[in-house]
């Protein structure tokens, strides 16, 4: 009977949930040759999810040679099985062009397919597509759904947009106060071109009182960020201000975002 007891002490099997918590936890700490070393059975015994990190990892060069024919295949698989981030990194490439030919109309089927799942950087990327109008049909409506959708789920650049078509009055009244709100939101996420938006309005007095100081703090933080939309504003905020208010401006710049509203 020592085999029984053999048994019942042996440790039991982890499920796949649990064989992917461990693996992107391994991914976390940058040690990807344990989280593809725990991948690659999954995804060779049909885990959608654990396919779709493969993808990821050749995809990204990360803990393996960057391959985009195999982050093609990869992801191609993990779509084609329904899992939304692999549709969403699948219509990453199509729309980049890596690996495949460059097509914008299944990159936005495939965006469109992982946002009705609920993958919120897919219905970003969806709204922006709709929005923009450059490689699909645009469509305001449809675009401002989506983004409420990704907003809801914290995704900041969303928020952005979501300003923007206030500001815009596309498919919404004008309203310069909401669209501060929305870029108030981004920018306490972190999002750039929210801080960006956020310190013109600040600047110009739009939708905001006028705060000069407040305006080329969130324009250097927006600057520091990378946003583009910053410099058209940096020359005229800064030359408001006296040497005194420059220098509180930097501080601000420099010190820990505010906790963000739910």
């Amino acid at each position: 009977m020592r085999w029984l007891d053999r048994l019942a002490h042996k440790p039991a099997r982890r499920s796949v949930t649990d064989q992917l918590a461990v693996a992107i936890d391994a991914a976390k700490r940058n040690d990807y040759a344990t989280a593809l070393g725990i991948w690659e059975p999954l995804a060779r015994s049909g885990s959608a999810r654990a396919q779709n990190n493969i993808g990821a990892c050749f995809a990204e060069g990360l803990g393996v040679e960057r391959d985009v024919n195999l982050a093609f295949r990869w992801l191609a698989i993990a779509a084609e099985a329904g899992d939304p981030v692999g549709q969403r990194n699948l219509a990453s490439l199509c729309f980049r062009g890596e690996g495949v030919e460059q097509n914008y109309r299944r990159a936005a089927e495939l965006y469109r397919a992982a946002a009705e799942q609920g993958d919120g950087p897919a219905q970003d990327m969806l709204s922006w597509m709709l929005l923009e109008g450059e490689v699909i049909e645009p469509d305001v409506a449809e675009a401002r759904r989506w983004a409420l959708a990704a907003a809801k789920q914290g995704i900041a650049s969303a928020m952005t947009r979501i300003g923007m078509l206030y500001h815009n009055a596309l498919g919404v009244s004008r309203d310069p106060a909401e669209a501060v709100r929305w870029w108030r939101k981004a920018a306490l996420r972190g999002d750039a071109d929210g801080q960006a938006l956020l310190g013109a309005a600040s600047h110009l007095g739009a939708g905001i009182p006028a705060d000069a100081v407040e305006a080329y703090a969130w324009l250097l933080r927006a600057h520091a960020g990378g946003s583009v939309l910053a410099g058209r504003y940096m020359d005229a905020a800064r030359a408001a201000l006296a040497a005194n208010e420059i220098a509180e401006a930097e501080r601000r710049a420099r010190s820990p975002l505010e906790e963000p509203d739910p």
